[in-house]
């Protein structure tokens, strides 16, 4: 079942998992302030959007009340500074993880230690976009690079290191010298 009608900023999550549905939808890259902020939006379409995908799920507990689940799911391409030529490459973020949610913060923060899985205090309403967001930005690569960069950095005359003209030895020579006065 899919839920036809929805606010993605406002998502009552509630009945999303106890009904096992799913919304879905594309958001375009600037409508994600943080995310847009770090990408070099001049070297991709002005299109450019998120594809994501959040499916609810019961999880029967045996002897308990059944585990409240959702599937999140995103792709989108964009481009990042190189970090060694500082021109853009394109790197592909996509997230698909399992986010279990509880009653409380403090059930929330235990059960975070526990399990491999993000655990949520279930919200009245949650931003899913936010979310999204947040799971996109902490896949980024760390420090995004060309395999090979397409044009190498140029260095300028002006910074690159002195070759004194000077023999070597003559300059351990004198030093020689003068540690022996």
């Amino acid at each position: 079942m899919t839920a036809t009608s929805f606010n993605p900023l406002r998502l009552d999550i509630k009945p999303l998992i106890t009904d096992a549905q799913t919304v879905q939808g594309q958001t375009p890259v600037a409508q994600l302030e943080r995310l847009h902020e770090l990408v070099m939006a001049e070297h991709m379409p002005t299109e450019a959007s998120v594809a994501w995908q959040f499916q609810g799920e019961l999880r029967p507990v045996t002897g308990g009340a059944p585990e409240m689940w959702g599937r999140l799911a995103a792709d989108v391409e964009v481009a990042l500074v190189c970090q060694r030529c500082l021109g853009p490459v394109r790197e592909h973020l996509s997230l698909d993880r399992w986010v279990r949610f509880v009653n409380t913060e403090e059930e929330a923060e235990a059960l975070d230690a526990e399990l491999e899985d993000d655990v949520l205090a279930l919200p009245r309403w949650l931003n899913i976009l936010e979310l999204i967001e947040d799971e996109l930005i902490l896949g980024m690569p760390l420090v995004p690079r060309h395999g090979v960069c397409p044009k190498p950095l140029p260095v300028p005359v002006d910074d690159l290191p002195v070759v004194p003209e000077e023999n070597p030895f003559a300059a351990l020579a004198g030093l020689k010298g003068k540690l022996g006065k």
